[in-house]
């Protein structure tokens, strides 16, 4: 595991293959990385399943309303239209680039709208940047990450098994 410089300010995130441990970017983004602190203190990111997975592209994850696969509001045709029981964030967009293993806020075509939703960068996707807060970044198990069952919706949706605030861990 890659070693933990602010564990108030890293995420540790359970998957069937291993642990992802992502570093926030609260310097650049304080409102996203403050959210997903409080949605993992909540435990409302654990069971929730990555509903939007793209080869060559991204994960999508954090749906917590209709996405978690273990709680009684899961519908796989409805995941990824839902969000949190808090207001939308407005948009923190920076020049750091969509670069491989970064997080990025999704929302809708509204810059202020996202929520609880969030996409892993596969690759570089350089045509994402000014256009979608980059709030952290993988610095272990993004072979994990690469391993996640893909499709629009996946048939068999992998999910976030917990996700926690390493200094809660």
């Amino acid at each position: 595991m890659a070693e933990i410089k602010d564990p108030e300010n890293t995420i540790v995130m359970e998957l069937k293959g291993g642990q992802v441990v992502i570093e926030l970017l609260p310097d650049v983004a304080p409102k996203h990385a403050e959210r997903m602190k409080e949605l993992a203190r909540e435990g409302a990111y654990d069971g929730v399943v990555f509903h939007r997975v793209i080869d060559g592209f991204m994960a999508q994850t954090g749906d917590v309303e209709h996405g978690n696969a273990d709680g009684d509001s899961f519908s796989m045709r409805r995941a990824g239209t839902g969000g949190s029981d808090k207001p939308d964030l407005p948009a923190e967009f920076s020049k750091l680039p969509h670069d491989r293993g970064t997080l990025g806020a999704a929302r809708s075509q509204n810059p202020n709208s996202a929520n609880s939703q969030f996409f892993i960068n596969f690759k570089d996707n350089h045509f994402l940047n000014g256009q979608y807060t980059v709030y952290g970044r993988v610095i272990s198990g993004m072979e994990h990450v690469d391993a996640i069952t893909r499709g629009e919706p996946p048939a068999n949706p992998d999910k976030m098994i917990s996700v926690k605030v390493a200094s809660d861990a």
